[in-house]
Parts: structure tokens; sequence; C-alpha cells
């Protein structure tokens, strides 16, 4: 966990990656194990609780941040990874309570000073959401 409390400026509530399983080539492979007790179920939806598709774009874009932050920004890039496009939102399976949320984030190409990226999350192997998305490093 440190080395994600280290990467991004992310915190709880609004920490959406737990664990890292690698970063190679370009891709970072995470995950999220979902519990019953996330303040987003109370109200999305009582009864049926279901994590809001937003959310799971989140933790695809954290991460992203993630991947940005561990290999061009130790490299000697400056800032902090801030989200600047979202394209091709596909949303294709829900993410229940008890899930574990597996997150893919790839770097496709930079430009300038963008990074253009794409990312998946996957339950029990499954595809939740697919997304393309760009990422700036703003400077404080």
């Amino acid at each position: 966990m440190d080395d994600i409390l280290n990467a991004i400026p992310h915190r709880p509530p609004f920490l959406y990656v737990d664990s890292i399983a690698s970063i190679r080539d370009g891709k970072i492979e995470a995950a999220r194990q979902i519990s019953f007790e996330e303040p987003f179920f109370q109200g999305h939806y009582p009864g049926n609780p279901i994590m809001p598709g937003v959310l799971v774009c989140e933790a695809i874009f954290q991460a992203g941040a993630i991947l940005l932050s561990k290999t061009v920004i130790e490299e000697g890039a400056e800032g902090v990874p801030v989200l600047v496009r979202i394209n091709n939102a596909k949303f294709k399976k829900m993410v229940k309570p008890g899930d574990r949320l597996d997150l893919e984030a790839e770097l496709t190409e930079k430009v300038s000073n963008v990074f253009l990226m794409k990312g998946k999350a996957s339950v029990d192997g499954k595809t939740a959401v697919t997304v393309e998305f760009a990422v700036s490093l703003a400077r404080g």
C-alpha cells in the first residue's frame, strides 16, 4: 500500500486501488477488493448495491496514474497525473460488494506532455468496463 500512497495523492475514501500485481512494458496490473462497507453502496442502490460505473472508471484512471508515477515521473518528468479526456467508455458488467476488481492500464502514446492510455476493469475474468483516456502532468 505504501507504493500506492507514494505514487498518487488520492487517499481513502477516494482511493480505488489497493494492490499492484505488476508494472512492466508500459502497463500496470492492479486490483481493488470491493468491500460491503463502501460508502457509495448506501445510496447506489439500497437493496441492490452496485458500484457506480464512474468509480470503476476512476479505479482504472488511478491505476494509470500509478503507472505514470512509477515510470515517467520516476524517470524525471515532473507533475501530478491529471485526467484530461475520457473516450469510448463501455460498461459491460456490474460490480458488486465482495467483488475483486482487477485493473489494467496501458500507455499507448505520448504527445507532448499528454499521455494517451487505455484501461480495463474485470471481475472474475469478465470485462466490466473498458475506457480510453488521456492524462497530463499538472505542476503545482
